[in-house]
């Protein structure tokens, strides 16, 4: 979808600010916004967290949270000045000729609601139909968004969706009243990478058929470079570039939009992660032997501040495998759940059936697939959470599946640790980082208090974390802040394996850029293996040694990360590395 630059523009921003009022101040939020976007044109806004692309956006259809208010500049709408109108005359433009497709569908489709009212009330409120026929025109929208049986599926509540369906949902509903203009506001980020590239390709589809402009609002270079003609790239507040998308993603000449490009997983040269990765490899394979040399010697070598030798050598006679032997062995590892049938019969449903793999001291397998797949089932089971309905899950020689003793249970936990996807839910609002970390090391009598505390002062640092942000608590961090945290509590026992489950994907791409570094560079200090949970093959191009493709609960192809990439074997593998948002842009070398 490409402009005429001729025509005359859709939406013209100039000069825009946007503050928010804290107190009795405004705080600036955006300063000095110019943007452009012509007729059937796809421009996409980029940038991290706090970079002011949604508060813009926002702007445009008068849906500012909070205290949020426009203070100098103008929006222009085909030639009206928005900032002008009165709150109902920009109403009549919100649905009707400027559509918005928001970013979290759960939270902006009423539960309580059927799907398909929702959509009638859009159509209702724009005056398009009412009645019989807007129920037929809701059917209709719900087929053009891809959503088979639409008329049974109208009938149906979001909870009844997947991601992917609500999604659809929320696209038809932006385009039911036909607008000029449809704000997509990170449309994709909660998705898979398959389920975002049926959406965004039957998004383009519709917009390109109905001659809709698309304002995009995504972190995501790699989406923006495939989707976009112009690409505005925001920070804090400011743009600063603004060109063909192409031009810049191949020769950004602001810092900023480097590190952007240079941060992003799909983006990235191969050939560099693969020196990267080979870099830091070898060291971290030795670091590994050496510490589980000494765990498993009884501690008889150096000891980390507030960790015990005493605590070591318990852990290594409940668990004493060979050093050169698999950390982790799974054997035909089955999960099978009983799901309710008709009546009060029972279905089963097998989540995972018969995987078997091996982690190797030191090194990192990823498991990827699409939700569903089975991956976090298996990543629970190999935690201990989850008791598998066959097959075995081995660390360090011994089948978990037995343990049964207390002393075994702990000696377990203390050399497994687990990262999860949401460090916000996974560390407690009424805790301190201070407690937080200080709490694994309590319940497993790691040294006394003031021992504790240089540990917690010393797994910070490790994290890059100043000391000051243990007295804060999680709500006062970002979001790649408190995944450090999370990082820092999940190294505070000095385990040997750490389970990463989806720990980076709901993080901005330099925030993601920065976690799996620290990552990287953690396992080559501490000697960890990984097992690393995730759908972004992109991510585990840069993290991962070996790779294990899932599909409906089965392991279809498991090889070295370089060999997945390079000369994948099956189809569902090939459809995934395909979907890689970007990855079939060119940039220059």
């Amino acid at each position: 979808m490409t402009a005429v630059a001729t025509e005359r523009p859709l939406l013209q921003i100039r000069d825009l600010h946007i503050a928010f009022t804290s107190g009795k101040k405004d705080v600036p939020a955006v300063r000095g916004v110019d943007l452009t976007v012509y007729p059937g044109q796809t421009v996409a806004i980029v940038g991290e967290s706090g970079s002011g692309k949604s508060t813009t956006a926002h702007a445009i259809i008068d849906l500012l949270p909070g205290t949020g208010h426009i203070t100098g500049g103008s929006i222009e709408f085909d030639g009206v000045d928005l900032t002008s109108l009165s709150a109902r005359k920009k109403r009549a433009y919100r649905g009707d000729r400027i559509g918005l497709v928001p970013q979290d569908p759960m939270s902006n489709l009423n539960p309580l609601y059927r799907v398909g009212t929702q959509i009638k009330e859009v159509l209702e409120v724009n005056d398009v139909a009412r009645g019989k026929a807007a129920d037929r025109r809701v059917v209709e929208l719900l087929e053009e968004a891809g959503l088979g049986d639409a008329e049974s599926r109208a009938r149906q509540y979001p909870h009844e969706y997947s991601g992917g369906m609500r999604q659809r949902a929320l696209i038809a509903a932006g385009l039911a009243a036909r607008p000029q203009l449809l704000i997509a506001d990170e449309p994709t980020s909660a998705l898979d990478v398959t389920v975002q590239k049926q959406i965004l390709d039957h998004l383009d589809g519709l917009t390109d058929e109905l001659g809709v402009a698309v304002l995009l609002i995504t972190h995501d270079l790699g989406l923006a470079a495939e989707r976009a003609d112009h690409l505005v790239v925001m920070y804090k507040g400011q743009v600063v570039e603004s060109g063909p998308a192409l031009q810049i993603l191949q020769d950004p000449q602001h810092p900023y939009s480097q590190r952007l490009i240079n941060s992003a997983p799909s983006l990235r040269s191969r050939r560099l992660m693969a020196r990267e990765r080979a870099e830091v490899r070898a060291e971290a394979a030795e670091t590994a032997l050496e510490h589980a040399e000494e765990v498993i010697g009884h501690g008889e070598g150096p000891e980390s501040a507030g960790s015990p030798s005493s605590a070591d050598a318990a852990s290594a006679d409940e668990f004493g495998g060979q050093v050169s032997a698999p950390v982790i062995r799974t054997t035909d590892l089955t999960k099978v759940f009983k799901l309710p049938g008709k009546g009060l019969a029972k279905r089963d449903f097998t989540a995972v059936d018969a995987v078997s793999f091996e982690l190797a001291r030191g090194t990192t397998t990823a498991i990827v697939g699409e939700s569903g797949s089975g991956k976090s089932t298996v990543a629970r089971m190999v935690l201990g959470l989850l008791e598998p309905t066959s097959g075995t899950v081995e660390f360090d020689g011994v089948d978990i599946t037995t343990i049964r003793s207390r002393a075994q249970q702990l000696a377990f936990r203390r050399r497994v640790q687990p990262v999860f996807q949401n460090p916000y839910a996974s560390l407690d609002p009424m805790y301190s980082i201070y407690r937080s970390i200080e709490e694994p090391l309590r319940l497993h009598g790691v040294g006394t208090g003031k021992e504790r505390e240089r540990k917690i002062r010393d797994l910070l640092d490790k994290v890059s974390l100043p000391a000051a942000v243990m007295s804060r608590y999680p709500n006062e961090l970002s979001g790649g802040q408190r995944q450090r945290v999370a990082i820092a509590r999940a190294l505070a026992l000095d385990p040997e394996v750490v389970v990463l489950d989806e720990a980076v994907s709901a993080l901005d791409v330099l925030v993601q850029a920065q976690i799996l570094k620290l990552l990287n560079d953690l396992q080559a200090e501490l000697g960890l293996s990984y097992l690393f949970i995730t759908h972004d093959l992109a991510v585990v191009r840069q993290i991962a040694d070996q790779v294990l493709v899932m599909q409906q609960g089965r392991v279809v192809e498991q090889a070295g990360s370089l060999e997945v990439f390079d000369s994948p074997r099956e189809e569902y593998t090939k459809r995934l590395l395909a979907a890689i948002p970007g990855r079939s842009v060119e940039l220059a070398s």
